[in-house]
């Protein structure tokens, strides 16, 4: 298993770009809005580690429902072919920095910190 010297969360909108050592991974499903791909410095668009679209609408960043939110997408990720897509994150990423992009507006209740704390939990 490799260990990292950090995971972090960065905001598309908000990206001061890549820094050396970076595995950069896109973990949203969709598109954000309003930027071109060429605008993302990613190295790969990781959307089967997203929530599922049902997950994603039912949720629908209505923050009463996180952790009901937080144990449905625990439970989607709790299969085989996700966790090797989650230890594949881990291993591409190297000793550098691994960075989570995602366009959701609050961080603190979104899948991308929930995948972040798993990620952290089993480096």
């Amino acid at each position: 298993m490799v260990t990292l010297s950090s995971t972090e969360i960065v905001r598309v909108y908000e990206d001061q770009g890549r820094e050396p050592g970076d595995y950069r991974v896109l973990v949203d499903r969709l598109w954000p809005r309003g930027v071109r791909k060429e605008d993302i410095d990613f190295d790969l668009w990781a959307k089967g580690v997203a929530p599922s679209s049902e997950l994603r609408k039912w949720y629908s960043h209505d923050v009463s429902r996180f952790e009901e939110f937080v144990r449905r997408y625990v439970s989607e990720l709790n299969n085989p072919e996700k966790e090797i897509q989650i230890i594949e994150l881990r291993r591409h990423a190297g000793p550098g920095r691994l960075v989570l992009l995602t366009a959701t507006r609050d961080v603190e209740h979104s899948a991308a910190k929930i995948l972040h704390s798993i990620i952290e939990a089993t480096s």
